[in-house]
C-alpha cells in the first residue's frame, strides 16, 4: 500500500507537468517539433510507467541475502550525481557525442562494465542518439569537438 501511495504521489506532479507543458507555446521556433516535444515525451513515459507500477506493483520481499546499500551504494549514488553534473557542464564545450560517450563509459564502469564493451556501447548509443535527434527529429545538438566533421 505504501508503494502505491508513493507512486500516486509521483503521478500527480507528472500529470500536472504534462498539462502545463501541453499548453506551452514558444515565441520562436528553432525546431520543427518545437521545444515542448521532448519534455512531453519523457513525462508521458514517466506517467505510463507510474500507472503500470500502480496496477502491478513490484513485490517488496525481505531477501536475507540482500544487504542494505551501505557505504558502497551511497558512493555509487554520489558518483552518479557527480557524473550527471559533469555531463551537464561538458555538454556544450565537448559536444553531445563526446560528452555522452564519456558519461556512458563512466556509468558503465561505475556499475562493473568491462572497458571495451562499455566503450563500444557508449559510442554506439551517443552516435545513435545524435543521429536520431539531430538528423531525424531536427533537434539541433552541439557537436563541440567534432564540429569539423559535420556534413
Amino acid at each position: 500500500m505504501l508503494q502505491r501511495l508513493f507512486l500516486a504521489a509521483w503521478l500527480v506532479p507528472a500529470l500536472a507537468m504534462i498539462y502545463i507543458g501541453s499548453a506551452y507555446q514558444a515565441p520562436f521556433a528553432y525546431e520543427p517539433v518545437g521545444p515542448r516535444a521532448f519534455p512531453l515525451l519523457m513525462l508521458g513515459l514517466l506517467a505510463t510507467g507510474l500507472v503500470y507500477l500502480l496496477i502491478h506493483p513490484t513485490p517488496l520481499a525481505d531477501d536475507p541475502d540482500e544487504l542494505p546499500p551501505g557505504v558502497e551504494g551511497y558512493r555509487k549514488v554520489g558518483l552518479g550525481i557527480a557524473l550527471l553534473l559533469g555531463f551537464a557542464l561538458a555538454f556544450e564545450p565537448l559536444g553531445f557525442i563526446p560528452a555522452s560517450t564519456l558519461a556512458g563509459l563512466c556509468f558503465a564502469r561505475l556499475y562493473g562494465g568491462r572497458w571495451l564493451p562499455s566503450l563500444g556501447l557508449a559510442v554506439a548509443l551517443a552516435s545513435g542518439l545524435y543521429l536520431l535527434f539531430d538528423r531525424l527529429l531536427d533537434v539541433p545538438l552541439p557537436l563541440g569537438l567534432l564540429a569539423g566533421l559535420e556534413i
